[in-house]
């Protein structure tokens, strides 16, 4: 990555002398979006959301490019052609660094084809609770994890000399009332180490800009709080880049956006531009403000452009190597999560009638139909891959609401496979904007049906899918359930009627072809769910999610159910596979500044498969309240059968720290450190050692 921040501060001078020469007006149009609210209406009227980029700022007297903002996370917003990868959800579910940076690389350089420099999809908010319909833009529940795959795609999407842009900071994992709820945290101990960690994870790999949530945080709402943009962020984490606003809501007053740190309001101008020069004028914000932001955003804008003088043309948008690369991305990020008798994979000999029952198996279902939907030139559907994989086979459709009739269909095939879960309707960016005050805002709301959201009724199938699970599963033990959906779905009212179940996410264009691959074995899956399973529902956190105010706990996730002493269903990092691995001969050791195990990983069975290793670390010795193991390493790793491979997965020291309330820092214990290695977080799945970091 060339525009690492190093090179970025080399631009300091050159921009300083620019923004020397502005005049107030000048600097202050470099603070906000270039469009008006009619155009952005009139834009998702003719087109969709984002068709083109959003320009912001820019100066031509000075050769100061704008900003052109193109979403994220699942591929290129604009057009209507680009690449759709998987949900960042399936991606996390590969716990591959390597293509997650790959895939960065790809959406970086579609950006570019498409006249943009600006990717805001960078999106690595903490769901609390499962339920939050956009957790499907995020990679899982555990902090570190999202640091690490955030970081990759940022270095990914930068070495394409793409600004990347991280969001939604802070506390942002409410969908419904996202606007109006003020998030409080029990302890700074929860803010530090659950909820901004993998943000500054990310600015430490070298992100170049961060986008301000809509929601407040202690009260204030966090496009304007001092503390988290101006004290943590730009002071503490020594962030260089620059901070713009979530589009449209998420400045809600001039001076105090302006004085906490706000450096762009995005993607119109209502706040910003003729108001703030005048709050200058008046002295309600110092110039010395509007002079920090315009040197970020000069500073940032010269360094990514004169990187490079490179042509990306159109023909890369939506290209077969692209679409290669989704659909690789797709295999990696299937999850088998239960396989009786290897039921799994289905022959394709003995498979001459094939019974594919769910109204989801015959939708182009992507996920999110708000402001992450990438519009592709193509979906193949669960039903279209098993046709293409299928060819020679008798395949037979029904959408599932005549039980009877799936009873029949199901009885006379060969293999079943039922493919239920969700859609956008169920989950996503909860769009319904039509009741708000202002008319122009209003009417973008008007151009759409309310859509997305939370899940506000339950973690668990929608009624009709049990209760065809029930019915029909029993008919015919060759059977496979396919789950869609952008995060951890509950199974225990269900699991049992079924011998397989296979957890496909929202697995992007190619989705339906990975997804029939798999379940028909050209394809090994070695996905590993980023989140936990419960038995239960209410042994997650309990959230309202039309709350105008909550708190957040230190505990959420495997870490909870881990402390309150709870078997869950399936635990964090779990995956089978259609082939069968040993680890053993671990190691434990501390090396300079890391921790660092190993561990003979080998492929016991005949087909060549990948297996995850994942690091843990506990705490039991601490003086203070920690979790009993939290994630700090994974490595992704192809066996051949009979293969054996010493896998090394290590973890920096600094990762092993706690903050402390009373000193405002972050501290390391002298003590001795739980380590573990393993394919899962279950004990069973773990072998323990320990090391001491001793003064």
């Amino acid at each position: 990555m060339k525009v690492n921040k190093q090179y970025r501060l080399s631009y300091t001078a050159k921009a300083q002398e620019i923004v020397d020469k502005m005049s107030l007006e000048e600097k202050v149009f470099l603070m906000s979006g270039n469009i008006t609210n009619e155009e952005l209406v009139k834009g998702a009227k003719e087109h969709h959301y984002n068709y083109k980029p959003y320009p912001a700022g820019g100066n031509k007297r000075f050769g100061v490019p704008a900003m052109k903002f193109v979403d994220g996370p699942r591929g290129a917003v604009s057009g209507n052609s680009s690449t759709c990868f998987p949900v960042s959800m399936a991606r996390g579910a590969t716990f591959d660094k390597d293509l997650e940076e790959r895939i960065g690389n790809a959406i970086g350089k579609e950006v570019r084809a498409h006249g943009g420099n600006y990717f805001g999809g960078v999106c690595i908010n903490l769901p609390r609770n499962p339920g939050w319909g956009r957790s499907q833009e995020v990679y899982g529940e555990d902090s570190f994890h999202l640091g690490v795959m955030g970081s990759a795609l940022v270095k990914g999407v930068q070495e394409e000399n793409v600004i990347a842009c991280l969001k939604h900071y802070a506390f942002n994992s409410m969908e419904n009332s996202r606007f109006k709820v003020n998030v409080k945290a029990t302890d700074k101990r929860t803010e530090r180490e659950v909820y901004l960690a993998h943000f500054e994870d990310c600015v430490k790999a070298g992100a170049a800009s961060i986008m301000s949530s809509y929601n407040a945080y202690e009260g204030t709402p966090c496009g304007h709080h001092d503390y988290l943009l101006n004290e943590v962020l730009k002071k503490e984490w020594d962030f260089d880049g620059f901070v713009s606003s979530d589009f449209v809501l998420g400045v809600k007053d001039t001076v105090d956006a302006a004085n906490g740190g706000q450096d762009v309001e995005m993607c119109t101008t209502m706040f910003f531009g003729d108001k703030l020069v005048q709050a200058v004028q008046e002295g309600k914000v110092s110039e010395d403000k509007i002079n920090e932001a315009a040197l970020r955003i000069v500073r940032t804008l010269l360094a990514f452009t004169e990187a490079d003088d490179k042509e990306y043309s159109e023909d890369l948008i939506g290209s077969k190597e692209h679409i290669a690369l989704a659909l690789e991305a797709a295999h990696k990020a299937m999850t088998l999560i239960k396989n009786d008798k290897n039921v799994l994979p289905f022959s394709k000999e003995k498979s001459k009638k094939v019974a594919v029952i769910g109204k989801l198996a015959n939708q182009a279902n992507i996920g999110d139909h708000g402001s992450s939907r990438v519009r592709s030139e193509y979906v193949i559907t669960p039903l279209q891959g098993i046709q293409k994989v299928m060819p020679n086979a008798e395949i037979v459709f029904e959408e599932g609401s005549d039980l009877d009739k799936a009873k029949e269909v199901a009885k006379a095939a060969d293999a079943v496979v039922f493919v239920v879960g969700f859609n956008h309707n169920d989950e996503g960016e909860y769009v319904k904007l039509d009741d708000h005050p202002d008319p122009e805002i209003s009417a973008i709301g008007a151009e759409s049906d309310t859509w997305g959201g939370d899940r506000i009724q339950s973690l668990g199938l929608h009624p009709d899918e049990v209760d065809l699970i029930k019915a029909v599963g029993p008919i015919n033990q060759n059977s496979a359930v396919v789950l869609i959906g952008g995060n951890m779905i509950m199974l225990e009212d269900w699991k049992d009627e079924v011998s397989s179940i296979l957890m496909a996410y929202y697995p992007g264009m190619e989705g339906g072809t990975a997804i029939a691959e798999t379940l028909f074995g050209d394809v090994n899956p070695g996905g590993k769910l980023p989140f936990v399973v419960p038995t239960k529902e209410e042994h997650l956190p309990q959230i309202d999610w039309e709350a105008k105010e909550i708190t957040y706990d230190y505990y959420h996730g495997y870490a909870k159910l881990d402390k309150d002493g709870i078997e869950p269903s399936l635990p964090y990092g779990f995956g089978l596979s259609y082939t069968t691995f040993n680890l053993s001969n671990a190691t434990f050791d501390v090396i300079e500044d890391k921790v660092v195990a190993t561990v003979d990983v080998e492929n016991t069975g005949d087909r060549e498969g990948d297996e995850v290793v994942q690091l843990y670390i506990g705490f039991s010795d601490s003086k203070v309240d920690r979790p009993i193991k939290s994630l700090r390493g994974f490595e992704r790793v192809t066996l051949q059968p009979g293969e054996k491979q010493t896998v090394s997965v290590s973890c920096p020291i600094e990762k092993l720290r706690w903050f402390n309330p009373d000193t405002n820092q972050w501290e390391l214990e002298f003590m001795d450190y739980e380590v573990y290695i393993g394919n899962s977080s279950a004990s069973k799945d773990l072998i323990k050692g320990k090391v001491s970091d001793g003064a």
